[in-house]
């Protein structure tokens, strides 16, 4: 009779026996949606109910929203691709060292030449805050670096540039949002020198862009920075549209026509919309029923605080940071655009 021998146990690298593997369940395939058969159940909807949809936009009210949006959308767009594409080439191509050479040694002299250095470096609120926190890291005096990231997105040439075209029949607004605007970054920078404690600053702990190309990181940024900013100025243009063609004029002129509700009522918008900062003149713009110091409000407080911008600030510089700088640089907008526009506007 044939003795048959045992199988050699299966033993790992370092001669251990090995523990038997569990066995492998059949994966169930499910049922699940993609983007051809929803698009597919889209075109289907839009054929069967074809007649009450061409109704709906036939109405008045949605030709109006039609208008609108359609006129924000064309006007902000080309002013938001190409501050997407060179805030992308400062973030990636400019390195922080060269802020840190650029910068006086002494930290109240530098944050005006901080603030004054977002008049000529285009970049959006999305860029600022990486570039604010490779400055911190690389050695920049803190006070600076805030007031580089206030100032950068409110005063860079694109965005006054999209202001002139935004508002032809009131040049003064250019003026008065490049005075606010400086003012209070500067104002922030100043006040973070005074009374900011560094216990109150998580300095960022790696760079943006680690592990990636020149390239890569180029357009890696403008992808994300254009479907980011493309969709909020994509609500923005449907909430001015929707002000404009849906609220009843009697509650928006009641809101107008009191000085103090009406800027109150633009800055708390500016801060939920969180337009990008190229295309909300033209946002502000459409608001025609609000005074241009208003108007101001929306424009200043906007690129420098809002809900987006709040997150990146808390994820940059951490969470104790961001609930003591974002109200205080709200406040302080609001009253700095309330005051310039008595003076200029």
């Amino acid at each position: 009779m044939a003795i048959t021998k045992p199988a050699p146990e299966r033993t790992d690298d370092d001669g251990r026996p090995r523990k038997p593997s569990a066995p492998v369940e059949p994966r169930e395939e499910g049922r699940h949606l993609n983007s051809p058969l929803l698009l597919t159940i889209l075109m289907l909807v839009l054929v069967l109910f074809q007649g009450p949809i061409r109704g709906a936009l036939a109405a008045p009210v949605m030709q109006s929203w039609t208008t609108v949006f359609v006129a924000v959308m064309v006007q902000a767009l080309p002013f938001l691709v190409l501050g997407v594409l060179l805030s992308a080439a400062i973030a990636v191509f400019v390195p922080p060292s060269f802020f840190a050479r650029a910068l006086p040694s002494r930290p109240a002299l530098a944050v005006p030449v901080a603030g004054a250095a977002g008049a000529v470096l285009p970049g959006c609120e999305c860029a600022s805050v990486p570039v604010a926190g490779a400055l911190v890291r690389r050695g920049v005096t803190p006070a600076a670096a805030l007031t580089f990231l206030l100032s950068a997105p409110a005063i860079n040439p694109i965005v006054l540039t999209a202001t002139a075209v935004a508002f032809p029949g009131n040049p003064e607004m250019v003026l008065a949002r490049l005075v606010a605007s400086l003012l209070v970054a500067c104002a922030m920078g100043w006040l973070w020198l005074r009374l900011g404690r560094t216990d109150w600053l998580k300095p960022p702990s790696r760079p943006s862009h680690d592990g990636q190309s020149r390239g890569e990181a180029f357009w890696g940024s403008v992808r994300h920075d254009v479907m980011h900013a493309g969709g909020f100025l994509v609500v923005g243009a449907m909430a001015a549209a929707t002000l404009k063609a849906v609220v009843p004029e009697a509650w928006l002129s009641t809101a107008a026509d009191n000085p103090v509700l009406s800027v109150l009522a633009l800055a708390v918008l500016a801060v939920v919309l969180s337009i990008c900062s190229e295309a909300d003149a033209f946002v502000a713009a459409s608001l025609s029923q609000f005074s241009l110091t208003a108007r101001l409000a929306f424009l200043v407080v906007g690129p420098m605080i809002d809900l987006k911008l709040f997150a990146m600030q808390a994820g940059t510089f951490g969470r104790s940071f961001a609930l003591r700088f974002a109200p205080a640089t709200f406040a302080l907008a609001v009253m700095v655009s309330v005051l310039t526009g008595w003076v200029m506007l």
